[in-house]
């Protein structure tokens, strides 16, 4: 197998969920219904701060070289990222990030070897973080807000360069045995991020499997 096999066995898997995942109900799921600037931002701060500490954990003490390598340069990136959206937040708005990691990081930050991690957190996460992407540019495009598209349009493209990173060390790493563990942790990455969004779907009384 290599990378381009698969991401297509990954995206084929749980096709459904990331074209649930992928609808116009993701910020109201996100946001709880709070579609307004600031509400999507901060849910946009979070997303990168857990990112950012996420990365920094396994690269502190990770022992395979290229995997730490790779590790430190996203979590740089997330920091950027970070910095970037809060820079968007008016005068005013204060933004305390929430140390306590929603359920996809919960169980990236349990893997505990370079080839689930990059599978976790370098192929699934950004499967799904693709999808908020776009969702976050449509809202600022419908906002008139061109400028804060245009900054998610950058953290988009920054996230795709970060999944084709994955699915090369991947490909450095991968024989049968560990292209099957790292199946089923991206699966599992984009199921846990799918299930978070459906719950909190459903506790708003919208059942996310009408949703296409």
């Amino acid at each position: 197998m290599d990378g381009d096999e698969f991401r297509e066995t990954v995206e084929t898997a749980k096709g459904t969920q990331l074209n649930r995942l992928g609808s116009s109900q993701l910020l109201v799921a996100l946001t709880d219904a709070t579609l307004e600037r600031a509400a999507v931002l901060e849910v946009a701060a979070q997303s990168e701060y857990a990112a950012r500490e996420t990365f920094r954990a396994w690269a502190d003490g990770e022992t395979d070289e290229g995997a730490r390598e790779a590790f430190e340069t996203v979590a740089g990136q997330e920091d950027r990222h970070f910095g970037l959206v809060l820079d968007e937040l008016a005068d005013g708005e204060s933004f305390e990030p929430d140390d306590e990691p929603g359920p996809m990081h919960a169980y990236l930050r349990g893997r505990e070897d370079a080839v689930e991690r990059i599978a976790g957190g370098m192929v699934g996460r950004p499967l799904v973080s693709l999808r908020t992407h776009t969702q976050i540019i449509s809202f600022f495009v419908n906002e008139a807000d061109e400028a804060r598209a245009d900054v998610f349009r950058e953290l988009k493209t920054d996230t795709a360069g970060v999944l084709s990173d994955g699915l090369a060390l991947l490909e450095e790493r991968g024989d049968g045995e560990d292209w099957e563990r790292a199946r089923m942790v991206a699966e599992y990455t984009v199921q846990v991020a799918y299930d978070d969004y459906a719950d909190a779907l459903t506790g708003m009384g919208i059942d996310p499997k009408m949703i296409c």
